[in-house]
């Protein structure tokens, strides 16, 4: 039994060195929760793409809201998989509109 506890003892200490426990900014704050209605806006698009094409203008409105937590975190990959994103969707939004 001393030995169970001594174990957990020096787990609970190895996992609290691992983690640093610290407070968000105001700006990090607002880019989570802008980031989190974006990754919403990602989510509900592929749904609503074959309404008259709603769900391409929600990827892109998705994607926009989504760099500001990118940026913070310095998710760059994330990031790039955004700008790609805006891209395409960017690129059908405009072969839609012209042709």
């Amino acid at each position: 039994m001393a030995r169970r506890k001594k174990r957990v003892k020096v787990r609970r200490k190895l996992l609290k060195a691992l983690v640093v426990d610290r407070r968000l900014d105001p700006v990090e704050r607002m880019a989570n929760r802008v980031g989190y209605m974006g990754s919403a806006f990602i989510m509900i698009s592929p749904y609503l793409l074959p309404y008259d094409n709603i769900g391409a203008y929600t990827y892109l409105i998705g994607a926009i809201l989504s760099v500001p937590q990118t940026i913070t975190l310095k998710a760059w990959n994330i990031f790039i998989i955004n700008l790609n994103l805006l891209v395409g969707y960017g690129v059908y939004i405009w072969k839609a509109m012209m042709g």
